[in-house]
């Protein structure tokens, strides 16, 4: 095992030369700048994906699954039992369980409205990169970027995405709070130009003729 020490010892003189970190940045950058091109390039995206988040200090452990279709800014997100739709304008959660809908504005400028597309370029402002480990899982190639928010006061410590080599497209994201509270999203089905009706992306208030609707804004 290990000694502290021991750890101090390969942390201090394992770092490489400073030259070969900028350059290990400037290849983290790139490749995700590869991610947000090739992700913009769709018509549309479908994602299934599995999410879990963990805290073992507050005994925290939770696991679920969801799906997210995607056309430039508008998605339907399907998550914990809630539908929320963005046509553009407005946000609409539907929750069948409470029969209840909520209707809110949508404020680009707040920052708690992380949208599911902003989720597969949020990296693009904001962080330091830095080139991390390749991994083989089931056969995939899976090339891991670091990512340090700039912001000290950021409650982020750090964000690992890790990129499928051959197709660009993201294959999980691990985002490790300061309290210890880790957050993982695995993309477990990616499909892009699918087929979709004109009305995908639009709320139709006629389909819930029970529900209680609390319009917000």
């Amino acid at each position: 095992m290990r000694t502290f020490y021991g750890i101090l010892f390969l942390f201090f003189f394992s770092l490489p030369p400073l030259q070969l970190r900028a350059q290990n940045a400037e290849k983290a950058k790139a490749l995700l700048n590869q991610v947000s091109s090739r992700v913009k390039s769709y018509e549309n995206i479908s994602i299934d994906f599995k999410y879990s988040m963990s805290n073992p200090g507050q005994n925290l452990n939770q696991e679920s699954k969801g799906s997210v279709v995607l056309k430039g800014n508008l998605y339907v997100l399907d998550f914990m039992g809630t539908t929320r739709i963005f046509d553009g304008k407005k946000v609409y959660n539907i929750v069948p369980e409470d029969e209840e809908i909520s209707i809110s504005k949508f404020d680009d400028q707040n920052d708690d409205n992380l949208t599911p597309a902003k989720m597969l370029t949020f990296f693009n402002n904001g962080y330091k990169y830095t080139w991390d480990i390749l991994q083989n899982i089931k056969g995939r190639k899976i090339q891991y970027i670091k990512l340090n928010p700039v912001n000290s006061k950021d409650k982020t410590k750090e964000v690992l995405i890790g990129v499928d080599v051959q197709t660009k497209h993201i294959y999980n994201f691990i985002q490790i709070e300061k309290d210890g509270t880790k957050t993982i999203i695995t993309i477990n089905s990616f499909k892009t130009n699918q087929p979709l009706s004109k009305n995908h992306f639009t709320f139709t208030e006629s389909k819930y003729p029970n529900y209680y609707i609390n319009r917000l804004d």
